[in-house]
């Protein structure tokens, strides 16, 4: 059966509204042509289907920004950068950089257990769990190629690893799948993770906290950052 808790996904029921976030969104970069902001853990990234769950990012950011639209996504429950463009010829140039893979991201993780290696590369195909849509699946026949990089970044005090995750590609649900698939799922995961880690964090422990790239109108290069808020 579809899961309902992310209504962002397909085959998210159209009937679950998203609790209200009181968490407000960061400013971490404006200019003429693009905004880079931070989104709350919990908030959508665009409306939902239910007519209560028009609340999202971007409709709070077109409070501001009336022209405002969306490059690309993050679940709800993952918190973090965002790049929006502020006009259509934005968003063209940008939607490009991300298709030409232009656009340097990182993603802090805290997964399940203590991870022995220091760095390791990912290259496992994913493709939709049709039947249990918005779940993906490690699919060697017809998934397409999904690679992520990662870094051991240290141990919390509970024992879990810290991970900087870097995504060559942009699958959905790719750093969950990823991270799942070595034995070691996001802390608070509720579609990959077993009983101990979903339990084991009251929100997702996955965090977009690092853009990098070259500004489509000015040539200067962007780099943004700002930690986890459970990273220290």
């Amino acid at each position: 059966m579809p899961d309902s808790s992310n209504p962002e996904q397909p085959g998210g029921k159209a009937d679950f509204i998203v609790p209200y976030c009181d968490e407000a969104i960061a400013y971490l970069h404006t200019d003429d042509d693009l905004l880079i902001v931070s989104k709350p853990a919990g908030l959508l990234s665009v409306p939902g289907r239910h007519p209560d769950n028009k609340d999202c990012l971007i409709s709070r950011i077109n409070q501001d920004y009336p022209k405002a639209s969306i490059v690309h996504r993050l679940d709800m429950a993952t918190s973090g950068l965002m790049i929006i463009a502020c006009h259509p010829d934005s968003h063209r140039a940008l939607s490009r950089l991300f298709q030409d893979r232009k656009i340097y991201k990182e993603y802090q993780a805290v997964v399940y257990g203590k991870v022995a290696s220091m760095e390791g590369f990912i290259d496992l195909p994913l493709a939709c769990d049709w039947p249990n849509r918005p779940r993906q699946e490690l699919n060697f026949n017809y998934g397409k190629r999904a690679q992520t990089h990662f870094e051991h970044c240290g141990v919390n005090q509970e024992g879990h690893s810290k991970l900087r995750l870097i995504p060559v590609t942009g699958r959905s649900h790719q750093l969950r799948v990823h991270t799942a698939s070595i034995g070691h799922p996001i802390l608070g995961c509720e579609f990959y993770a077993h009983p101990a880690a979903k339990a084991a964090a009251d929100r997702l422990l996955l965090h977009a906290s690092r853009l990098r790239f070259t500004h489509p109108t000015s040539n200067t290069e962007l780099d943004i950052s700002l930690p986890a808020p459970f990273w220290s």
